[in-house]
């Protein structure tokens, strides 16, 4: 049995088959309300589609590269870093990292679109539903770096990101502080999102999120058993797998891709999707993976009574080096020596030498818990240190 799933803010991907992508934003986040700037809502609706796009981009490159491997991330979280990073860059490598997006400047100002994800995230993090969604972002800052004021005040109006400085010239105490700021928010879940800085970093800008839920119909613990899941080549592994019966709930059977959707709630708003390809469909479901698709799914859910559904007990870890992903999505310069990164320091000499990511999926019979963080780490350029770099 492989299967994949759709929530939010996540797409994880137990091997062969789960992930969870991020079209449910749609229905939670971009409702028109009453008394509320409708331009904003329009780019956040907007963005939420986009997202969906580079989630899906960027998942097809993450299987592609890790064909064994489970695969979890969080693409909202991704994008952010991203989006706010690009406040910073200029030229070529600006126009990159827009494009590797997917946003397209010809319908929407590249200013809109840094409203729409600073609106989007001030949603997010809104209290009063029973779904918790939480960001946040940071920028660590050389003691002795003079970061630009306009930088500083676009971030802080958009991303509203914490600053605090560090000595990097001592990289065993700000590889510390750093790691003890993101293990301090993910209440120890990521214990090290950075390791091996050098003297030569100059600013590391942290992403956080965390999407926690709880199942609206929950599974019972005392049905949970030890049963198989189909991994690649048909191999079959022990795991503990959840069971619920006599279940209502919004499902879809796609004959022409051969698999089944099913869609369960949280409660609150949100919801998770499903998809449980047939046995040897899933390379051919994974292709066909785009906006297109999760919203002809959706469109097509029906309430239905289910006999019994069973579903993985799950808990997942990943970290990414997204360094070595994103230039396949057209995101290149920003890691090179051409890097234009002068909106950040007022000079050419730095560039982004790490991007890492790190993700951790909890899936039990009560909900749904993530913690995903992305860094970013910028280094001065040096012609005497790196002769031969690029």
């Amino acid at each position: 049995m492989s299967f994949i799933a759709a929530l939010g803010i996540l797409m994880a991907g137990i091997c062969p088959a789960v992930f969870f992508s991020s079209d449910g934003i749609l229905g939670r986040h971009t409702a028109v309300q009453k008394g509320q700037d409708t331009r904003k809502q329009l780019y956040s609706l907007t963005l939420a589609s986009i997202n969906t796009d580079f989630a899906f981009s960027l998942y097809k490159k993450l299987a592609l590269k890790n064909p064994h491997k489970n695969i979890v991330f969080s693409p909202l979280g991704i994008a952010t870093a991203l989006a706010s990073l690009s406040l910073g860059t200029k030229g070529k490598t600006l126009e990159e990292i827009l494009e590797g997006l997917k946003f397209n400047l010809t319908e929407t100002a590249e200013a809109d679109n840094h409203h729409g994800f600073g609106h989007l995230l001030q949603r997010l993090s809104q209290p009063g539903d029973q779904v918790q969604i939480s960001t946040a972002n940071a920028m660590v800052v050389e003691k002795h770096l003079h970061i630009p004021t306009e930088f500083k005040e676009k971030a802080r109006t958009l991303y509203q990101p914490e600053v605090f400085t560090a000595d990097f010239q001592q990289p065993r105490e700000a590889t510390k502080l750093i790691n003890d700021y993101v293990s301090n928010l993910t209440q120890g879940k990521i214990k090290e999102l950075v390791s091996d800085l050098d003297k030569r970093t100059s600013m590391v800008m942290v992403n956080y999120l965390l999407f926690r839920g709880k199942w609206k119909v929950p599974f019972d613990p005392d049905d949970t058993y030890m049963g198989k899941f189909i991994v690649e080549s048909k191999r079959p592994v022990k795991v503990p797998m959840m069971k619920i019966e006599d279940l209502r709930t919004p499902y879809f059977r796609d004959e022409k891709l051969k698999c089944t959707v099913v869609e369960l709630n949280y409660k609150g708003n949100g919801k998770a999707m499903f998809i449980l390809p047939d046995q040897g469909r899933m390379q051919q479901v994974e292709a066909s993976l785009q906006p297109e698709t999760l919203r002809k799914w959706k469109n097509s859910l029906r309430p239905r009574m289910i006999d019994e559904l069973h579903l993985p007990k799950i808990s997942l870890s990943q970290h990414y080096n997204l360094e070595d992903i994103l230039p396949e999505l057209g995101i290149k310069q920003v890691f090179s020596t051409q890097a234009d990164l002068s909106g950040i320091t007022g000079d050419k000499k730095i560039r982004v030498s790490q991007m890492v990511h790190k993700a951790v999926l909890d899936m039990t019979e009560t909900g749904t818990k993530v913690d995903a963080t992305t860094g970013a780490i910028y280094n001065f350029l040096s012609s005497k240190m790196y002769p031969m770099l690029f």
